[in-house]
């Protein structure tokens, strides 16, 4: 019988995030789990392979998370996004740790590694997936790039002082022209990251949709909208367009998209499958990230609320 297998990987410029790293390697180790290391990353924890201790090093970042039952990731949003996209084709469930600020996409904070290495020992944590966007950019009726996106699609204007000329189509019939920064495409779970900054909606991550928000658009109708899972929405970069645009999807994949170029955004054949330790309602994690203002709420759940007792 093979050993289990965690892909470990963090954010190694931080001392807390080596700490805590190499935190989670003694006692995963102990416990007989194989914790598989990047070697770059490896190296600036000072840990070497070896058998006797269950550790072993990938130099392919890309594989690393091969026959890994779980990645644990430690940093922030930016962290978990980088993992989800180097275990994207493996299928492997990611458990972020949060070293960031709001930290949406962790499960776990930095005072609770205890309890997460023995969840993570004990196998007692479940998995969601989440829906992702499959986008394709054309030009002259070519695929010339595709990618994927957890959060959002956004295509955005490359030079401050321009605006983009983008006509907008949903399902094949076209919504709008407009004149503006940009527009985004999100999920349900982007839909707290840049959609909600644009003033798109929040989506509970059940919801199966996808977000489509114009960037200071100049135009009568040009309202932030939710459209169905199966949708297709594309965007035509139009030729008048002066300059370039520029795709982003997650915050760091680009692709420019010169005059004439469109951009298709679908639901992604493939989730995103998060590892939740717990489950505790989408609302509660609103509460606690956003630190929102419940007082004077007379539920069910208020003593656990106002003496703190039990993670949001």
């Amino acid at each position: 019988m093979s050993p289990r297998r965690v892909l470990l990987l963090a954010h190694t410029g931080r001392a807390e995030a080596r700490a805590v790293a190499l935190a989670f390697v003694e006692g995963l180790t102990a416990e007989g789990v194989v914790v598989r290391l990047v070697a770059a990353e490896a190296k600036d924890l000072g840990l070497a392979p070896d058998d006797a201790r269950g550790i072993e090093l990938t130099e392919s970042e890309t594989d690393a998370s091969r026959d890994c039952e779980l990645t644990v990731v430690l940093g922030g949003d930016g962290s978990i996004l980088r993992a989800v996209e180097l275990t994207h084709d493996s299928g492997t469930p990611v458990l972020g740790v949060n070293l960031g600020h709001v930290g949406f996409l962790a499960e776990a904070e930095p005072e609770e590694v205890d309890d997460t290495i023995a969840a993570v020992v004990a196998g007692g944590y479940s998995v969601e997936d989440r829906l992702t966007l499959d986008v394709e950019v054309h030009r002259d009726g070519e695929v010339v790039a595709r990618t994927f996106a957890l959060n959002e699609a956004s295509v955005e204007k490359a030079a401050r002082e321009r605006m983009l000329e983008v006509l907008v189509e949903v399902d094949g019939r076209p919504l709008s022209r407009w004149g503006c920064d940009g527009v985004v495409c999100a999920t349900p779970t982007g839909s707290t990251a840049y959609n909600f900054s644009a003033g798109g909606p929040v989506v509970w991550p059940e919801v199966e949709a996808l977000c489509l928000v114009p960037l200071s658009a100049h135009a009568l109708f040009a309202r932030p909208m939710v459209v169905a899972p199966g949708s297709v929405i594309a965007i035509d970069v139009l030729e008048r367009t002066d300059g370039f645009g520029v795709l982003w999807c997650d915050g760091r994949r680009t692709v420019d998209l010169p005059p004439g170029a469109r951009i298709e955004v679908r639901r992604g054949p493939r989730p995103v499958r998060l590892a939740r330790l717990q489950r505790a309602p989408f609302t509660d994690r609103l509460v606690a990230k956003f630190d929102l203002n419940v007082e004077g709420w007379r539920g069910a759940g208020e003593r656990r609320l106002q003496g703190g007792g039990g993670r949001l």
